[in-house]
């Protein structure tokens, strides 16, 4: 099998290109020299035990062994650091291999686990030396954009997500690697608890067993759950036709305003600029009143806009924050034009009716246009002999 960047990977990548072409080209031109290449090694050698191929010539078999299997070619280092937690980590320098073990791994892990978690920091390599390094590049972008006190919610969010879809990619390492999904799911559990026996399949089992019953998307800052990352390398190892579509799931979740990532952004200002039209479509209320407050949002709005019907927004693919959202639009628009405002209002609760968020679009009524009782009972009386209900 083949290491492929995830979609989400070349999605973000595509973005920053396209939306930060300066930002992109400065991160391009940065380059490992020599001097931070040295100080890197010299920070390894002052800080952990170096693992040399002529007193541990076992451990560095199985290392030449996963590296083939991922066809990589660069001398390779191996160090143990302090501290008693199992991990590794990929220190990362072009052409050259450095991974960095922590705890009793070496002793812990069976030959074939031992292949799984050098397959699994050995991608990164591969992911990070890609299409030209694009994918560091990436990656660097948004640490940077982290680094700094003005750093938006949505920077936070993509580099979230780009960091967990990172982890899928290489756990699908440790999978080739060791040839086999069962070791790396057992090198995963066994990083993860500590626990000196792992069955692969029992834990498959269960990983299927919490998916049955938890359906929400993963809230992890850097690494998916476990039972997450499990039961997406099974269903990648076995080719699973609906795989990008589960880890969208799995990874993104419903629509969500206050977790819009950069390129949700931009797929939410598409998407609100068909619901305005399907808000409009069919109807004799795009005065030009109206259209200059559409085009306040969107000032290259045409007459000939695509639309997006309220099904996209239901419940399975967007959350209350963007039926909300929509709802405040529809009430602008419908606030608008004092001429055809009663009618602008029963479109609203219309398709308000058709997003499954009447309600709500009534507490705006009372709370952004002032309603009371009285108003708002002659407007439900007036929507339910529109709808006929």
């Amino acid at each position: 099998m083949e290491l492929q960047p995830l979609a989400y990977h070349a999605k973000v990548v595509e973005h920053l290109r396209r939306h930060e072409p300066d930002v992109w080209r400065w991160a391009s031109e940065r380059r490992s020299d020599e001097e931070h290449r040295e100080s890197l090694r010299a920070l390894l050698l002052r800080d952990t035990y170096r693992i040399e191929g002529q007193s541990h010539a076992g451990v560095h078999q199985v290392l030449a062994q996963a590296m083939v299997r991922l066809g990589i070619l660069a001398p390779a280092t191996l160090y143990q650091s302090p501290g008693q937690e199992m991990n590794a980590a990929l220190v990362f320098v072009p052409d050259e291999v450095h991974i960095v073990l922590q705890g009793p791994v070496l002793e812990r892990l069976s030959q074939d686990e031992l292949l799984a978690l050098f397959g699994h920091e050995l991608a990164h390599y591969v992911l990070w030396s890609q299409d030209d390094g694009s994918f560091l590049v990436a990656d660097r972008i948004l640490a940077d954009a982290l680094a700094s006190p003005s750093a938006s919610a949505s920077q936070r969010e993509t580099y979230r997500r780009f960091a967990l879809h990172t982890e899928l990619f290489a756990d699908r390492g440790g999978a080739i690697a060791a040839g086999a999904v069962g070791p790396a799911v057992s090198t995963l559990v066994k990083v993860q608890t500590g626990i000196g026996s792992v069955d692969p399949a029992a834990y498959l089992r269960q990983a299927s067993e919490i998916e049955s019953s938890e359906t929400g998307a993963s809230t992890a800052h850097s690494h998916p759950e476990t039972f997450i990352r499990a039961r997406a390398l099974s269903l990648w190892w076995e080719g699973a036709p609906d795989l990008d579509s589960w880890i969208d799931s799995r990874l993104h979740g419903r629509l969500s305003l206050p977790q819009l990532d950069l390129p949700g952004q931009l797929r939410m200002q598409e998407m609100t600029r068909g619901f305005l039209a399907h808000f409009l479509d069919g109807t004799e209320l795009a005065s030009e009143t109206v259209l200059a407050q559409v085009r306040m949002m969107f000032p290259d709005w045409q007459e000939t806009e695509p639309t997006v019907a309220p099904e996209a927004f239901g419940a399975e693919a967007a959350d209350e924050s963007v039926r909300d959202y929509l709802n405040a639009l529809m009430l602008d628009l419908a606030l608008a034009d004092a001429d055809q405002r009663d009618q602008a209002l029963l479109r609203a609760g219309e398709v308000a009716q058709q997003l499954g968020s009447l309600e709500g679009l009534r507490r705006n009524l009372r709370r952004d246009a002032g309603f009371g009782k009285r108003e708002l009972d002659r407007y439900n009386r007036q929507l339910a002999k529109e709808l006929k209900i």
